[in-house]
């Protein structure tokens, strides 16, 4: 075959995938971060939503079949989704559609698990009647080209593709590991192991999966049925990582995708990026790696841009340029809308509609938008959630003692600001 068959082929297939990003989870871990919206629909990097990086990379990569399955508090998703993401043809049958949970199956429940989230739009899928089918999770940050997974899942004549990244042996007791011979042939799953095995060419280190599936259609409806019959005699609790996969090292065609094969590196990357944000100190660290002078995340590829649906606001203004107060932001990312009058910024993340006022200083933290810095305060090491108005004066992240009795301290030592913390002082 040559190469434009090869091509040919590859162009055929993605016009046949259909792929569903899996956004219906709280990512509780994030605590009142997600009380009002799910996880995937979180601010992220100042201007996007953490679902917009999987969204983006579906298109990049020539996916233009995208359902977004969705449950926990949808409204701000749903609402995103519709905005930024409408532009797509439908009569080349090209969309990207939310699916909000309609408790479908005879049992009438919610989602139980990821693998339930999928079976229950099983109607929805079949009338797509797509080839191939790519599951993704809706609140990882990375850049990864799906076509060349799922090229390399047609070439091994492979029933279900699971992305890896590796991860050192010893930080791979923290992930869901999958153990695989010398052609990633997956022959186990193990769940946050205290011996994690190694890769057979690169013993010191480890597969943990990445929450990415390709699967040949046919194949994952039959194995759909099998798992809620399973799920019916309490036997399975409707999750591909948990339940599904496992069961099929055995006895199908499953094999580890190497995230380095398909990761879209840029001139300074060190190593593949991927990043579950889903801790606080997770999500503070990858906001706050965007302020270095190198990312490891570039957001100014202009061959992969990341996109979104973007509030009309002006550039941000920095003012006030006298010996005792000066607008300056240092080693800092500041999004639109925002004004920095007369305070100081500093390896810091300024999203949408922030202002810093007089004389304050905020150092090495992440501000979410429309939050208000008073006059005179200093913030130092915090995340600051939506909508907060720092008080004149204020000072966060120099007493732990103090901040632990008014805010929530992480375990790495970040301060956690909310605005209903702040109304009850």
């Amino acid at each position: 075959m040559d190469m434009q068959e090869q091509s040919y082929d590859l162009n055929t297939a993605l016009k046949n995938t259909l792929a569903l990003v899996l956004a219906g989870g709280r990512g509780s871990r994030l605590l009142s971060l997600t009380d009002k919206i799910a996880k995937p629909a979180v601010p992220f990097a100042g201007k996007f939503r953490i679902i917009d990086f999987p969204l983006s990379n579906c298109i990049h990569s020539g996916i233009r079949k995208v359902a977004v399955p969705t449950q926990y508090r949808s409204h701000a998703l749903i609402q995103h989704v519709q905005r930024g993401w409408g532009f797509l043809k439908s009569e080349m049958q090209e969309f990207v559609e939310v699916w909000p949970a309609q408790q479908q199956t005879e049992e009438e429940s919610w989602y139980r698990g990821t693998a339930d989230a999928v079976y229950q739009n099983m109607d929805l899928i079949e009338a797509i009647d797509p080839h191939y089918i790519l599951v993704l999770a809706g609140d990882h940050v990375y850049k990864q080209d799906y076509s060349r997974m799922l090229a390399q899942h047609i070439r091994r004549g492979a029933e279900v593709t699971v992305a890896c990244v590796e991860v050192p042996r010893q930080e791979a007791r923290a992930f869901g590991v999958v153990d695989v011979d010398v052609n990633d042939h997956i022959i186990g799953f193990l769940e946050k192991p205290a011996d994690p095995p190694g890769i057979p060419d690169k013993p010191d280190f480890a597969f943990a999966s990445m929450g990415i599936y390709v699967f040949s259609a046919k194949f994952l409806f039959d194995q759909l049925a099998i798992d809620a019959a399973k799920a019916a005699k309490a036997e399975s609790s409707r999750d591909f990582g948990k339940d599904m996969l496992p069961s099929l090292a055995a006895r199908a065609k499953i094999f580890a995708h190497r995230f380095g094969d398909s990761c879209v590196m840029t001139e300074g990357m060190d190593e593949p990026y991927w990043r579950d944000v889903g801790t606080l100190d997770a999500y503070w660290e990858a906001n706050i790696d965007l302020t270095s002078v190198t990312p490891q995340l570039d957001l100014y590829d202009p061959d992969w841009p990341i996109w979104t649906s973007q509030e009309q606001r002006p550039s941000a203004k920095f003012v006030f340029d006298d010996d005792e107060r000066r607008g300056e932001a240092l080693d800092s990312v500041v999004s639109a809308g925002c004004i920095v009058s007369g305070g100081t910024v500093r390896r810091s993340l300024l999203s949408n509609n922030v202002r810093v006022n007089s004389y304050t200083l905020v150092e090495d933290s992440v501000l979410l938008p429309n939050v208000d810095i008073g006059r005179r305060a200093r913030v130092r090491r915090a995340l600051i959630g939506q909508d907060c108005m720092i008080p004149e004066g204020m000072v966060i992240g120099e007493d732990p003692k103090l901040d632990a009795k008014r805010f929530h301290v992480t375990e790495r030592g970040v301060v956690f600001v909310t605005a209903p913390m702040l109304e009850r002082l």
